[in-house]
């Protein structure tokens, strides 16, 4: 299984009170950076069997902006295994669940998407990965221990857009 760890996209400014905090909405800086990860993941052949999100609503947006964008056309599944609460062993527990398919995205929140992240390539939790918000992780779950194969976040993203863009042949004057 190839798994897709996504920490959700800009929603702003923290709220001090949890029940505000969880309803709080992407902002338009957020939404853009959806668009642009799944033109990423869209470039890279990338198309998601599942699509798992945190029930909080900045995660669960970010899920279906980019599985929009992909042409996933199925429910957004959500889990608590994926709020900003959970514990490695529901993490563990859930990557199981869908170890039958063979892409999954799964949108999280920091800090502990970037822990588990961390323990599930060393097996130890020795890492520590860093992961701004609309960053994108690739795990190759078949190898032993599973393999970081890349991790993109949305400045890497415009980066890598700009330098495609421009002309890669030498500018030369006609005569």
């Amino acid at each position: 299984m190839n798994l897709y760890l996504m920490r959700h996209a800009n929603a702003g400014l923290r709220r001090d009170s949890p029940a505000l905090d969880a309803k709080r909405s992407l902002i338009k800086e957020g939404k853009d950076q959806c668009m642009l990860m799944a033109r990423m993941l869209s470039a890279l052949k990338v198309q998601v069997d599942v699509i798992v999100s945190s029930p909080l609503k900045r995660a669960l947006q970010t899920a279906q902006f980019v599985g929009t964008e992909l042409g996933y056309e199925a429910k957004v599944e959500v889990s608590q295994a994926l709020a900003p609460n959970a514990d490695f062993a529901a993490f563990q527990q859930l990557i199981e669940k869908y170890a039958d398919h063979e892409d999954v995205l799964m949108v999280g929140h920091n800090p502990n998407l970037f822990q588990f992240l961390g323990r599930v390539i060393t097996g130890n939790g020795g890492a520590g990965v860093r992961m701004r918000k609309g960053s994108i992780a690739r795990i190759a779950m078949d190898k032993h221990p599973p393999l970081l194969q890349w991790l993109i976040d949305p400045r890497m993203a415009r980066n890598i857009y700009a330098s495609v863009a421009k002309s890669s042949r030498p500018k030369t004057s006609r005569k």
